[in-house]
């Protein structure tokens, strides 16, 4: 299957990545988007809400357990799965004093074995030559050491979400509009390569080198009417997880929605089950 074939699979795990941009005004949108593709698993990012906010009995009425590392009107991350979620770790690990809500980290067990999936919501960084730069690229150290870790497992492994990185001028409809925003810096550029390198793969670049696959469309400017939109929303797969890769695909469609976040789920479908 291509990038952008979206049907189901009864043998198929599918997994989602989507920023939401506040899940109290997006949770009518989760609600519609669980319905049409049916995700096994889904990770969030951007709750703006702690974890007693969150509205857990309405997205359980769904069908899915859920797990939650929140923080109040910034930031947090979930992870929704129809299957119970063990071995939950909230927060990444490299610093104890880092106290914003941006990793969550389980295990799903299957008939085939364990999957791990992890919700990620990196740094913005802006604007560069400041603290937020500094932390961001600090962060993705710390994420290159967990996910060299988590490899030596040799389990499938997804590490889905918000990267705030634009890997590549393609990943841009406009590339020269970015480069003094830190999501296209060549360091955030080289820390997003360095996940590759230790294994990782990406798994919209896996199924398709096509330009014009943008994952965020800013609010301003009717950027969503004239596509002019960036990937910065990435499913990256361990070399278990690629070898059961069926298709990865953007649900471009849902930022036409009434009141929509900017960002739309990106899919995986692995041949798990």
């Amino acid at each position: 299957m291509k990038q952008g074939e979206q049907d189901s699979e009864s043998d198929a795990m599918r997994i989602a990545t989507w920023n939401v941009n506040s899940i109290k005004q997006r949770l009518d949108h989760l609600a519609t988007f669980v319905k049409s593709a049916d995700p096994d698993v889904v990770c969030l990012q951007e709750l703006k809400c702690m974890d007693e906010a969150f509205p857990r009995s309405e997205v359980e009425g769904l069908g899915y357990n859920v797990v939650t590392h929140g923080q109040k009107a910034y930031n947090g991350v979930a992870i929704l799965s129809k299957r119970p979620l063990e071995d939950v770790r909230r927060g990444l690990p490299g610093d104890e004093s880092d106290e914003q809500a941006r990793y969550l980290e389980g295990v799903i067990s299957t008939a085939a074995g364990a999957v791990r999936v992890a919700s990620i919501y990196l740094p913005n960084g802006n604007p560069i030559g400041t603290p937020k730069f500094e932390y961001k690229l600090a962060w993705m150290d710390r994420l290159c050491a967990h996910a060299r870790s988590l490899l030596a497992f040799e389990e499938p492994l997804v590490l889905g979400g918000d990267y705030n990185v634009i890997p590549e001028p393609k990943d841009a409809l406009d590339p020269g509009a970015w480069v003094n925003d830190a999501l296209f810096q060549p360091e955030s550029r080289a820390k997003f390569r360095e996940l590759l390198t230790l294994g990782l793969v990406d798994a919209v670049r896996a199924c398709s080198d096509q330009p014009g696959l943008y994952s965020f469309w800013d609010y301003q400017a009717g950027a969503f009417q004239r596509n002019n939109g960036i990937r910065i929303d990435h499913l990256l797969l361990s070399p278990q997880a690629q070898d059961r890769l069926r298709s990865a695909s953007i649900r471009k469609e849902v930022r036409g929605w009434d009141k929509p976040s900017d960002h739309v789920p990106v899919i995986v479908d692995l041949d798990i089950d």
